[in-house]
């Protein structure tokens, strides 16, 4: 019999792996995503004390108003500029970047520069 890999159980194995790298600071919080099959959610996250700065997802209702009738990378777009003006609302300029183990396309990468746009420098 042939075993299906579990693709959620290397992704975690590889978040783990660079989460041993990526801290989140006071300086410098943590820009963490997450990513479902029909949502995405990000966090800026200060590690040191383990607090969410601001967070945004598709799952809120500001955000799926504005979201209406557009692709799930054109969500996630909009999900990053989201969190980026609520982290600068909160005096947070500069993150660090958590990709959560999913690879640096797609979403992910619609995501952050969705931040970049609105101003977190990472």
């Amino acid at each position: 019999m042939i075993s299906k890999l579990d693709k959620n159980a290397k992704r975690k194995a590889r978040h783990y792996r660079t989460r041993r790298h990526i801290i989140g600071t006071p300086a410098r919080p943590r820009l963490n995503v997450y990513r479902s099959l029909n949502h995405i959610y990000a966090q800026v996250i200060d590690d040191s004390v383990g607090n969410t700065i601001a967070a945004a997802s598709t799952v809120e209702a500001s955000v799926k108003a504005l979201i209406e009738g557009k692709n799930k990378k054109e969500a996630a777009f909009i999900v990053g500029e989201t969190v980026a003006k609520r982290a600068l609302e909160k005096g947070v300029a500069k993150v660090v970047f958590d990709r959560g183990g999913y690879l640096y396309t797609g979403r992910v990468a619609e995501l952050a520069a969705g931040a970049r746009k609105a101003g977190l420098d990472f």
